[in-house]
C-alpha cells in the first residue's frame, strides 16, 4: 500500500504553487498524497491531478479586506504582531481541518504558517518535515530575511533571528489550546519553527537553490537546500493577438509586477507612468492582485492578466518585482535581469542576492521608489551587458537542477528511518 503524504500550506500563490509542483513529484514517485490549502487554490491543485484538502477561506479576500496596507508600509519587526493578531484566526481554522486531514498519514509537512503540524505529528505518532521557500533557520552568515539595513556582522546576523522566536512564542498560546482540545495532549514545553516539542531539530527541506544562496555552515545536519521545486505550466498559454501586436510594435519591453500584496496601487501607478514617460522604453504589467491600476494606461504600458512566468518572461528584456520567492525564482530560471522593490516578509533578502549575483541593479524598498529610481533601473535593465549575462549563466545552472527530486529522496529516507514512539520505547528498554 502506498504511504500518504499530507502537506499543508496556508498564504498566497507563491506560498502553494511550489507544494504543489513538491506533490505531483511525489505522486509520480508513487505516493499518496494529500495537499491542504487555502479555498484560493483548489483549482490549481485538482488540474494537476492532486487531492485538495480545504484548510479555510480564500486569502486574497484576507489580503484585500484587511488593513495590511498599512502595516506593511511600516517596519516589519514592529509590525509583526498586527499581522499575527489577524492571521491568527486564519491559523486555527487551518489547524484543525489539518488535524483531520493528516487523519492515516505516513508523513506530514508543514511550514512556517502551519508549524501546528508539529503537534499534529508528534500526536499521531508520525514524522514532521519543515519546509520553507527562503532561509530561516538562524545564522551568523545572514540577517533574518525581513532585515532591510546595511551590513553589521555575524553576531547581529545570528540574534537578528531572534523575532521569528518571538513570533512562535506568539502562537503558543493558541497551539496549546489545540494540543489539549484536539489532541488530548499537554502543553508545548520547548520548540520553534524547525524543532520538535522537545527541543531536537526537525528535517527541513527548503526549497530554493543553493547557487542563489548557499548552505549555510552552521546550520545544522538537518537542514537542506533541495533546489527550486518548479512547476510545470499546463495553462497553454499564449500571447493574446492584442499582446502581439503590442510585441511588434516597438523596442522590447521589461515587465512590471508587484506580487499578490495590492497596497498603494495609486501611487504604484503613477510612479510606473512617470518611470516609463523618462526612461523613453516599454512596459508590460502584471495585472494579478497586485498593486497597479491597469486604467488609463499610456500606449507604452501594456497591462496584461495573469500569465505564468515561465512563459511571459521569454518575451521581455527583464522583470521589475517585489522579490517574492516565486517571482524571483522565475525570473532567474528564465535568465532575465532583475530590479526587485520589496516590501516585506523574504523580499529584502532575495532582493540582496539578486543583486549580489551581479543580476541587477541594487534593490530600492517599494515604499522609498521614485520614478526617479524607477526610470534608472529601468534604463540599466535594458543597457547592462553583464546583468544579461550574469542572469543566463546562472539560469543554465538552475534549469540542471530538480529540487523536486531531490526533496522526493530526501522525504523517502525519512518515512524509512522514523522509529514510532513504541519502537523507541522499546529500544529504551532494552
Amino acid at each position: 500500500m502506498a504511504k500518504r503524504i499530507a502537506i499543508a500550506t496556508i498564504g498566497t500563490q507563491g506560498d502553494v504553487q511550489p507544494y504543489v509542483a513538491l506533490a505531483v513529484a511525489l505522486r509520480d514517485r508513487g505516493y499518496s498524497v494529500v495537499l491542504g490549502a487555502p479555498n484560493d487554490f483548489k483549482e490549481m491543485i485538482e488540474t494537476n491531478g492532486l487531492e485538495f484538502f480545504s484548510l479555510g477561506r480564500n486569502i486574497q479576500n484576507f489580503v484585500k479586506q484587511s488593513n495590511l496596507d498599512e502595516v506593511v508600509s511600516k517596519s516589519l519587526l514592529t509590525s509583526a504582531p498586527k499581522l499575527m493578531r489577524q492571521g491568527q484566526k486564519i491559523v486555527e481554522i487551518a489547524a484543525r481541518r489539518s488535524w483531520e486531514m493528516a487523519q492515516g498519514a505516513d508523513l506530514l509537512m508543514a511550514n512556517m504558517n502551519t508549524t501546528f503540524c508539529i503537534d499534529i505529528g508528534e500526536s499521531l505518532d508520525i514524522p514532521v518535515i519543515m519546509s520553507a521557500l527562503q532561509p530561516l533557520t538562524a545564522t551568523s552568515e545572514f540577517p533574518i530575511v525581513a532585515y532591510d539595513g546595511p551590513d553589521l556582522g555575524p553576531a547581529f546576523n545570528y540574534i537578528s533571528h531572534a523575532p521569528m522566536n518571538w513570533q512562535q512564542m506568539f502562537y503558543d498560546w493558541p497551539r496549546n489550546k489545540l494540543r489539549k482540545s484536539l489532541m488530548g495532549m499537554e502543553p508545548r514545553k520547548k520548540g520553534g519553527f524547525f524543532k520538535d516539542n522537545n527541543g531536537f531539530d526537525l528535517p527541513a527541506l527548503y526549497a530554493y537553490s543553493a547557487q542563489i544562496s548557499r548552505r549555510p555552515d552552521d546550520w545544522p545536519k538537518t537542514a537542506h537546500v533541495t533546489g527550486y521545486w518548479q512547476l510545470k505550466d499546463k495553462t497553454n498559454w499564449e500571447p493574446s493577438d492584442s499582446f502581439k501586436e503590442f510585441l511588434a510594435n516597438g523596442s522590447e519591453p521589461v515587465y512590471v509586477g508587484f506580487g499578490s500584496m495590492p497596497f498603494g496601487a495609486d501611487r504604484n501607478t503613477q510612479i510606473l507612468k512617470d518611470a516609463v514617460a523618462k526612461w523613453g522604453g516599454r512596459v508590460v504589467v502584471g495585472r494579478g492582485w497586485g498593486g497597479i491600476n491597469p486604467d488609463d494606461l499610456p500606449e507604452s504600458i501594456y497591462a496584461i492578466s495573469r500569465a505564468p512566468h515561465d512563459k511571459l518572461f521569454k518575451y521581455v528584456g527583464g522583470v521589475v518585482h517585489h522579490g517574492g520567492a516565486g517571482t524571483t525564482s522565475a525570473g532567474l530560471h528564465a535568465g532575465k535581469p532583475a530590479f526587485v522593490v520589496p516590501q516585506t516578509m523574504d523580499q529584502p533578502f532575495w532582493g540582496r542576492r539578486v543583486h549580489a549575483l551581479g543580476c541587477g541593479p541594487k534593490p530600492v524598498a517599494l515604499r522609498k521608489l521614485t520614478a526617479d529610481d524607477l526610470a534608472y533601473a529601468l534604463r540599466q535593465l535594458s543597457t547592462t551587458a553583464s546583468f544579461k549575462s550574469n542572469a543566463e549563466r546562472i539560469a543554465a545552472k538552475l534549469n540542471a537542477e530538480d529540487g523536486c527530486q531531490r526533496a522526493c529522496d530526501l522525504i523517502g529516507e525519512v518515512i524509512s528511518n522514523y522509529e514510532s514512539l513504541t519502537v523507541r520505547a522499546g529500544n529504551a528498554a532494552q
